[in-house]
């Protein structure tokens, strides 16, 4: 179910539970900033989901009150790890939901790295 970005943060969150140690995830990459991990349930042949470790709800939330080494750290690794993983020459597509209408499903800022195929149309006609 779609989530309220203006909520406060939920530390029961998987995402938080992962970032603690609580639950394992297939790790690709971490920094002082931010966690990047394969997604349970991949979209595209390449799925990797990128969070900062610090307590942000949405991109709104993170935007407003992270310090500026944090906004700084969560874009490079961003960047890092589409490198790392080898889509820059062919492309790839990052996403990040929010609130009800972006279908958030997770109340921590994530951002999702898709790639390996050709993706299509970044939003369906209605």
């Amino acid at each position: 179910m779609p989530i309220d970005p203006t909520l406060p943060y939920d530390d029961t969150n998987i995402f938080a539970r992962i970032l603690r140690g609580e639950i394992p995830c297939g790790k690709v990459y971490e920094d002082d900033h931010a966690l990047a991990f394969h997604d349970i349930n991949p979209q595209a042949p390449s799925h990797i989901l990128v969070i900062p470790k610090g307590a942000y709800v949405s991109w709104d939330d993170f935007s407003a009150r992270a310090a500026d080494a944090e906004i700084a750290g969560f874009v490079r690794a961003v960047g890092h790890v589409a490198r790392a993983a080898g889509h820059v020459e062919s492309g790839y597509r990052l996403l990040a939901n929010i609130g009800q209408d972006g279908h958030q499903e997770v109340p921590h800022l994530h951002v999702h790295i898709f790639a390996g195929r050709p993706l299509g149309p970044m939003l369906a006609s209605s």
